[in-house]
């Protein structure tokens, strides 16, 4: 069994290996993208396919939604070459539960896979057409906490960025600089609103998008590069909005486990890549069962429904208390001790140690 649109038709195969395939139609999905976007998604990686990409899977299989998700990938563009494209954008999301057992689901949710390179014209001019569509809700971002930085340790804007304000949106080339660009292409395209949506796992995390974006715009328009109104639009929240996320699903690296399981049921695309950026990524991804997102509901152009896939919309101030009672309290220190002392006990998984009364 192959990750490719023409395998899935031979149902009763997928059926007997217990790999649960998509209910809807992907062309009819694909075509409803193309007609009206809504969700763009920065961060082809393991954590996207595991949970954003999933929820809206879920959407589609209940008819709640339409269309799906574009996802571009903007750090490492092999991810996109080698572990998207010859699978048709398909990928096999493998849950392990607490008691042992593994469910296994083929997300088909994906529209369409991008690279966001200026060198590649044909990807980069879609995602200028996709900026420009009135009908685009949201862009939302697993691209890690380092993706937002735009200084140096001493506080001082890196090289590239400066280069990127000398530019201007025409020519900068920085993962935010090319981000930036977007909304400025949309700015000038009709102004639509938009909600731009960290989802990574950092504190904060909308002001950190923010702030790195706002930099953008107020060089750009100081030095006559974009239009004055440029940095209102970015600034207002009745245009462009921030919202803050919080998010917990552990998603490791391909493991050879569970490839062993999946090989043993009849999957064939189980081999691991490596980028030369040292990517980790198959045509598969194994994911913890227990999963949260939580995210301000400030969206001026409105969303997908993801309440019904379990995605808990509320307030800026809950979102920070959720996110303090995860990684300041009940969670990550409970991680990091575990870790720790688990090593120099000689443990190799936190699932062992937990066995350990002591």
């Amino acid at each position: 069994m192959h990750l490719l649109d023409s395998e899935l038709r031979n149902k009763e195969e997928w059926e007997a290996a217990e790999i649960e395939l998509p209910k809807f139609d992907r062309e009819a999905m694909k075509a409803a993208t193309r007609e009206c976007p809504q969700w763009v998604h920065f961060g082809a990686g393991n954590i996207f396919r595991a949970f954003p990409a999933a929820c809206q899977q879920k959407l589609l299989n209940d008819g709640v939604e339409k269309t799906g998700i574009i996802v571009a990938e903007g750090y490492d563009y092999e991810i996109i070459k080698k572990a998207y494209r010859p699978q048709d954008d398909l990928s096999l999301l493998v849950t392990l539960k607490a008691n042992g057992t593994i469910e296994k689901t083929v997300i088909g949710s994906l529209a369409q896979s991008l690279t966001v390179d200026r060198q590649d014209a044909e990807d980069w001019n879609c995602l200028k057409d996709i900026f420009a569509s009135k009908t685009l809700q949201m862009v939302s971002f697993t691209i890690t906490e380092k993706g937002y930085s735009i200084t140096s340790a001493d506080g001082s804007f890196r090289p590239d960025v400066k280069a990127d304000f000398e530019a201007g949106p025409e020519q900068a080339d920085s993962y935010i600089g090319k981000l930036s660009a977007l909304c400025y292409w949309r700015y000038t395209h009709g102004a639509a609103p938009l909600a731009l949506v960290s989802m990574d796992n950092c504190s904060h995390n909308g002001d950190k998008l923010y702030a790195a974006v706002d930099a953008y715009a107020k060089a750009w328009t100081e030095n006559g590069k974009a239009d004055s109104g440029f940095l209102e639009y970015i600034e207002n929240p009745a245009h462009v909005s921030f919202p803050w996320s919080m998010i917990d699903k552990i998603t490791p690296r391909p493991d050879d486990s569970v490839k062993k399981m999946l090989e043993e049921a009849g999957f064939t695309d189980t081999e691991s890549i490596v980028t030369s950026k040292n990517t980790y990524v198959a045509p598969f991804v194994n994911a913890e069962e227990a999963e949260y997102l939580v995210i301000e509901d400030a969206f001026p152009n409105g969303r997908p429904r993801l309440e019904h896939a379990g995605v808990m919309f509320t307030t800026r101030d809950t979102v920070e208390k959720v996110e303090r009672m995860k990684v300041c309290t009940c969670l990550n220190p409970l991680h990091t001790t575990l870790a720790v002392y688990g090593c120099l006990l000689g443990y190799t998984k936190i699932s062992e140690e937990m066995k350990d009364a002591d």
